[in-house]
């Protein structure tokens, strides 16, 4: 289940268990997604939007279900349809196979502030943040902020202004300026969090609370788009044990069942890990951890719920996992910044490289991916022009 044209978790989801010889349907925004593609999935079925309330996903649900004729697993590719497909898992699971979880819990984890407040009672270190109410607020949190900050979304699917999920703000004034004509009433509820100076972390994983199974991977993030506030471009797989035991704190905690994406930052100053981020389903870059095995965190879910054993091997360290796409957009940008080339050369050389897209047994994926990312940056760029002040002069 995807509803972005370009995403390659999706089809990396698609080849991970298309390679293990797994039928695979996807949900996919159109006929012609690099995902809709690729030669491992048996059929794709197209939803134009995703239904916004229960009682449409689920019908929706029931067709493809009626499709395919037989049970399946959900894999939910983005946060508000982990959060459906928990909260109506009672209706789910008459007709496809899925993790026993709590029905609020991944809401509470996909949403900031209910994350926050989680993270604060089991004793998870997180950045310093403030939900406002008014305006008056913002300056009060700023009087004893260092700049920058980091702005979120509440809910990544309730982006700020519609616009952005997470942007990083460099003084006082900007802040001001954005926070200014907020609608703190709204149903977008807005975060403002410290930006911590550090190494960015991640952790991907599996975890099944009624077998007390866990199988769990870590890594750095060593470049992102957009820099500072963004997606893994470039990711190293590192087993850190502080990291996964952390991690794995707070989700025995919450007795947390399915897959898991935390993005981690080592604070500096104290070096502690502290969250930044936890999302209820599969990552789009989970493909930079296998163990091995070559048991991913998605073939470990599959393993688990069809009822097969799941070989919980020593994870394979330095797996260089890298997103083409995002290379090309800070490219075209002007933002080829992120890690260091020092910080990444005190990883290399990796043992194994891992391409989001190209594969040479499956290509057709990169070249939509490639013909509609150069379309989309077309159309950005003259609709800049023809917005731009020169253009009306």
């Amino acid at each position: 289940m995807s509803h972005s044209a370009i995403h390659h978790g999706a089809l990396g989801v698609a080849r991970t268990l298309g390679r293990s010889g797994v039928p695979v349907y996807a949900v996919v925004e159109d006929a012609y997604t690099p995902l809709a593609m690729t030669r491992y999935l048996v059929k794709a079925f197209v939803w134009d939007s995703c239904p916004s309330d229960p009682e449409s996903f689920v019908k929706a649900m029931g067709l493809i279900a009626d499709s395919i004729g037989r049970p399946a697993i959900i894999f939910p590719m983005d946060d508000l349809s982990a959060t459906f497909v928990a909260e109506n898992a009672v209706d789910l699971a008459r007709r496809f196979i899925i993790p026993r979880v709590p029905p609020q819990l991944p809401r509470q984890l996909a949403n900031k502030t209910c994350l926050q407040a989680l993270c604060a009672e089991i004793g998870i270190p997180t950045a310093r943040s403030i939900v406002p109410q008014s305006f008056d607020d913002v300056r009060t949190f700023t009087a004893g902020t260092k700049f920058p900050v980091v702005v979120k979304a509440a809910e990544q699917w309730l982006p700020l202004k519609d616009t952005f999920s997470t942007k990083v703000i460099l003084t006082p004034e900007q802040l001001f300026s954005f926070c200014e004509k907020y609608n703190y009433a709204g149903s977008e509820r807005l975060i403002i969090q410290e930006y911590i100076p550090g190494d960015d972390w991640v952790c991907h994983g599996y975890y099944n609370a009624d077998r007390n199974l866990s199988v769990t991977f870590t890594g750095r993030k060593l470049r992102a788009y957009p820099t500072d506030a963004g997606s893994t471009a470039l990711g190293l797989s590192l087993d850190n044990q502080e990291l996964r035991s952390v991690s794995e704190k707070l989700l025995k905690a919450v007795a947390y069942s399915g897959i898991i994406d935390m993005d981690w930052r080592r604070d500096e100053r104290d070096g502690q890990y502290k969250l930044l981020d936890c999302n209820p389903r599969v990552g789009q870059n989970f493909r930079m951890f296998e163990n091995s095995a070559e048991v991913d965190v998605v073939r470990a879910q599959h393993l688990d719920l069809s009822g097969q054993h799941i070989d919980n091997a020593a994870p394979v360290e330095s797996r260089l996992f890298k997103v083409e796409s995002y290379y090309v957009l800070a490219l075209l940008r002007r933002l080829p910044r992120g890690a260091s080339k020092q910080d990444a050369n005190k990883y290399l050389p990796p043992k194994i490289r891992e391409f989001a897209w190209w594969s040479s047994d499956d290509p057709l994926p990169f070249l939509i991916m490639s013909v509609r990312l150069f379309v989309q940056s077309l159309q950005r760029a003259f609709g800049l022009w023809f917005y731009s002040p020169n253009s009306l002069q």
